[in-house]
């Protein structure tokens, strides 16, 4: 009786392992702005919680009508702001970029981007394409870097990634 228990036990807590492993929590888009607008986006993030934000602009050219890569003068400015309303993270880019952040509070923060307007009249009013991917929680660690780093065998480094997981699940459970 008592090993009936513990198979269904061991096989429930498989299963929510298995389903947390198939809800990637990466959110990825692109979005146009024009010259003078402000694209905000609001997550869900639990206190404690590793984000990383990558983007990538494209300009539109007009003559060829598709969009191509951005020239390196091109920049943008990421800020973020806490629940509090607090900003946590105010840095210009280039064209391209990569942002992290740590929460420290739980609740909905705000990420926004917006161009360098003055070096934005490289296109005349045209419209700027954006990539964002966001990746939140442990899904934004480099389990390969990790590994090579702290010399862990395969089998610790998923041990490594589900109590990350199961850490994860608690402070979303917790907020």
């Amino acid at each position: 009786m008592v090993s009936l228990w513990f198979k269904m036990q061991q096989s429930f807590v498989f299963s929510i392992l298995f389903l947390n492993a198939l809800y990637i929590c990466v959110s990825s888009l692109y979005f146009h702005i024009g010259e003078t607008e402000k694209k905000c986006f609001i997550e869900e993030i639990p206190d404690e919680t590793m984000i990383i934000g990558n983007y990538r602009t494209q300009l539109f050219d007009k003559q060829r009508e598709e969009y191509l890569p951005a020239t390196p003068g091109l920049g943008m400015l990421v800020e973020v702001k806490d629940p509090d309303d607090k900003v946590i993270l105010s840095r210009q880019y280039g064209s391209e970029g990569r942002f992290t952040f740590t929460s420290h509070t739980p609740g909905e923060h705000q990420i926004c981007l917006h161009s360098n307007s003055s070096k934005f009249s490289l296109f005349a009013g045209g419209m700027l394409r954006v990539h964002l991917d966001i990746q939140v929680g442990e899904h934004a660690n480099n389990y390969a870097e990790i590994a090579a780093k702290d010399k862990l065998t395969e089998l610790q480094l998923r041990v490594r990634q589900l109590v990350e997981q199961v850490d994860q699940i608690q402070k979303e459970q917790n907020y």
